[in-house]
């Protein structure tokens, strides 16, 4: 299930920079995460990253991409054949 940032987010910086597939991007009010590239950090670390700095708790699981970790890694796959190719 791809992560998103609920409108209790501060801003803080913390979650973008360490986002290894750069799925967190600034929004119009606050940091958001594009589902689509969003891996839960699958493949890259244990936990998501941004879950594990967020000082507010604001991302949370979104329900509208349930995936299992199957797929999350699936995808995963996918984003780095993309980048190896290039």
């Amino acid at each position: 299930m791809a992560l998103m940032i609920t409108d209790a987010c501060i801003n803080c910086d913390v979650c973008e920079p360490l986002c290894p597939n750069n799925a967190i991007f600034t929004g119009a009010e606050h940091y958001e995460i594009k589902p689509e590239l969003c891996t839960e950090c699958t493949g890259h670390f244990a936990v998501p990253q941004c879950v594990e700095v967020c000082p507010v708790a604001c991302i949370l699981f979104h329900p509208g991409y349930r995936e299992s970790k199957e797929e999350l890694y699936r995808k995963y796959q996918q984003l780095m054949s993309r980048i190896n190719s290039v």
